[in-house]
């Protein structure tokens, strides 16, 4: 039985990832997340509809893409800082 306790233990050590990996890991993952967004944000930003909107429109769709790729990156964020367990 203890030998059993500690087999996995061994193995649930190995199937963590260090803090470090997961920040790099992390990492690449939002680079590659905000390049795409980037380029699915500027493509929205000159879209016909908007050009032709007036100033204050523009303004609040431009603040709206600028801030919104935070929310889909919050769960890899807190993953990434969170203690090994």
């Amino acid at each position: 039985m203890c030998n059993v306790a500690a087999r996995r233990g061994v193995l649930e050590n190995k199937a963590i990832m260090s803090k470090r990996t997961r920040k790099l890991v992390g990492a690449f993952a939002m680079v590659t997340f905000v390049v795409f967004y980037a380029l699915i944000a500027m493509a929205l930003a000159q879209a016909r509809a908007l050009q032709e909107a007036n100033g204050v429109v523009q303004s609040i769709v431009y603040i709206v893409l600028g801030l919104a790729w935070i929310l889909p990156l919050m769960p890899l964020i807190l993953w990434m800082e969170r203690e090994k367990r």
